[in-house]
């Protein structure tokens, strides 16, 4: 991703202790909260594909039920977990992807 605004700049920052990072923004830890919403709201899940997925987090999911490319971030390297065609599914209103049965928290790049 390039052209990025400083909001999503200013998000992807990731502080760590020990290696461990202690973000609760978009893109870092999954939120307790978050996990009980996303739960509770499964009509919200769209699955995709990857399309690909970047050593600096910025992964491209393709979902099924339109044409859009959708880009999303996560402070770790996914890449070796997230293989292009890799099935997936984007929660649409509490930013968690789901890869298998984990779900992590991401940011969302608005096109």
């Amino acid at each position: 991703m390039t052209n990025l605004t400083p909001g999503v700049q200013n998000a992807m920052h990731c502080d760590s202790v020990d290696g461990l990072c202690t973000g609760s923004g978009a893109g870092h830890g999954l939120l307790a909260l978050q996990a009980r919403v996303t739960a509770a709201t499964p009509s919200k899940w769209r699955d995709g594909i990857v399309r690909s997925a970047a050593a600096d987090g910025w992964v491209s999911i393709a979902p099924l039920d339109s044409d859009e490319l959708v880009w999303v971030w996560h402070h770790r390297d996914l890449s070796d977990a997230l293989l292009p065609g890799s099935p997936v599914a984007l929660h649409s209103l509490y930013h968690a992807l789901a890869i298998g049965s984990e779900r992590i928290n991401v940011l969302v790049a608005i096109a």
